[in-house]
């Protein structure tokens, strides 16, 4: 976090720098060229603002994760406590029985089996929002130069989601991918590929116009192809692992708005490649230690 601070300072002054630079050679350049170079240094503003937001929502992500991490550490040190009273019982044996020693061992067995899942999962917890934060700002880099109203990059319930509009990837009603398309998905790839760890969904979603060709019988065809053609394509000329990859349609069912506008439809024709944590090992990162606590 100190390191996009320094860069958010870095970017501030070279901005502010940069607006120096034409308030000096205002008198050096034409009208023309003046009137350029501020629109310049307002476009570069306006950039920074919207990062500067953008590390903002990220930030509050982080700190809400920490909270989590905060209560989880307040488990195991109930847990730790908890450990030394029963340690304490356990080395009076004089005033144990035999039976009630086994019991007590079995318990410190279990909660010590309860802390250490725990701290596994606070540790990947922690490493997952590290990995998903590398994730988004190398992604939001490499895809700088294309229009932010076709492509959108987030956290959402724990994983990192790339809608890209369907205008940007395919023509009406097709599943053929345009050339542009593939410079995107190329480049999607190169950071996909980069981390191997991880594991990839994609998803086509159509509006709710019906759509009747030979090839094709509805929606749910046109989004199952839209899917498996960007999976083919990262698999065939990018050697994304097939393994990692899984492809499916939603159809018209899962819009992010309403269909009663033609602006509303163009939002919910979108690709979105969702970028998570390989299921089995989330399933057992999930799965919690079986040993029963007796009393």
């Amino acid at each position: 976090m100190e390191q996009l601070l320094s860069i958010k300072l870095m970017t501030m002054k070279t901005l502010h720098l940069y607006i120096l630079a034409l308030t000096l050679f205002t008198s050096c350049v034409s009208q023309k060229k003046y009137t350029a170079m501020q629109d310049r240094a307002l476009n570069c503003e306006n950039e920074l603002n919207t990062s500067m937001n953008q590390n903002n929502l990220l930030e509050a992500g982080l700190a809400n994760e920490k909270n989590k991490s905060k209560s989880l550490e307040q488990q195991m040190e109930y847990f730790k406590s908890t450990n030394t009273d029963l340690l304490a019982r356990l080395s009076d044996l004089s005033v144990v029985s035999k039976s009630g020693a086994e019991s007590i061992k079995k318990s410190l067995e279990a909660l010590n089996e309860q802390n250490k899942y725990i701290k596994n999962l606070t540790s990947s917890m922690q490493r997952k929002d590290s990995i998903n934060l590398v994730l988004v700002m190398n992604l939001k880099r490499s895809l700088d130069n294309f229009e932010d109203e076709d492509i959108n990059i987030e956290v959402k319930k724990g994983v990192v989601y790339v809608s890209i509009s369907d205008k940007m990837l395919f023509r009406s009603g097709s599943y053929n991918i345009s050339n542009r398309a593939e410079e995107v998905i190329g480049k999607i790839a190169k950071i996909i590929n980069d981390h191997k760890e991880l594991d990839i969904l994609v998803e086509g979603h159509t509006d709710n116009v019906p759509i009747s060709t030979d090839c094709m019988t509805d929606n749910w065809d046109l989004s199952v192809k839209r899917a498996t053609s960007i999976v083919r394509l990262m698999q065939t000329k990018f050697a994304v692992q097939p393994i990692r990859m899984t492809a499916g349609g939603r159809s018209e069912y899962v819009p992010k708005t309403t269909n009663a506008t033609a602006e509303g439809r163009a939002i919910n024709r979108r690709t979105e490649i969702i970028i998570l944590p390989k299921l089995d090992q989330f399933f057992e990162l999930l799965e919690p230690p079986t040993t029963n606590i007796e009393g």
